[in-house]
């Protein structure tokens, strides 16, 4: 398998339209993996790593819509579509409200599907390169997430990769509240009572690194997340 290829999670009960969609994303430099119900779905998103997914949302052990409320546990940021016979404005709208990227409604054009899902991952991969270049500047400190080091005005800090994704969330939303659920998620992949301890740990770390700068602030707003409060 050419691991260079974006990888795609297509799940679709209906037989002949999973395998003519999945040799004609084949044909177009993708690699796929085609199941047919949501629980074989889950199953590979949780042994591999994806690109992109296709739900179809009428499935049989499990549907679309409860299966991309579990791969959004696990990864919220990977692109999810769905392929769906229901037109109705409801469904569209809970889709939507699940964290899709598109809904597209059967029959539909696999050239039109082809080329959306060209400019979903380029427009991720361009938002990908500008968070892998950010830096942040957290009152007297220079945040550089990409080599994991905070710069202090008489000391160096080498993050560790948690810490590193932690204060980078946290600089994202300067000021702004970081929801608790959001955090474990992202980082530690679900929001277990142990991943809250865990997190509350690094963020005690986080707090020891920034006290030489009396007007930062990682302020606990009870119950629902952190801010991290900066000039």
């Amino acid at each position: 398998m050419d691991t260079t290829k974006p990888k795609v999670l297509l799940c679709e009960d209906d037989t002949n339209l999973g395998m003519v969609l999945k040799n004609y994303l084949e044909l177009n430099e993708y690699n796929v993996t085609l199941e047919r119900d949501g629980r074989l779905g889950l199953a590979a998103f949780q042994r591999e790593k994806f690109d992109i997914c296709l739900l179809d949302v009428m499935m049989p052990n499990m549907d679309g819509f409860t299966l991309a409320g579990e791969i959004r546990d696990i990864n919220p940021d990977v692109p999810l579509f769905f392929l769906s016979a229901k037109t109705m404005k409801e469904d569209i709208i809970q889709g939507y409200k699940l964290g899709a990227d598109d809904y597209i409604t059967k029959p539909f054009d696999s050239e039109v599907l082809l080329h959306k899902i060209k400019a979903l991952l380029k427009r991720n991969e361009e938002l990908h390169r500008e968070e892998t270049n950010a830096e942040f500047e957290l009152g007297s400190y220079r945040f550089i997430p990409r080599v994991r080091e905070l710069h202090g005005v008489t000391k160096l800090q080498a993050l560790s990769p948690k810490e590193n994704e932690l204060l980078k969330l946290l600089a994202e939303y300067k000021n702004d509240l970081l929801p608790r659920d959001i955090a474990l998620k992202k980082i530690w992949g679900s929001d277990t009572y142990f991943n809250g301890r865990s997190m509350d740990v690094y963020i005690a770390k986080l707090r020891k690194y920034l006290r030489e700068d009396e007007r930062i602030e990682i302020v606990n707003i009870h119950g629902n997340g952190f801010r991290l409060v900066s000039p």
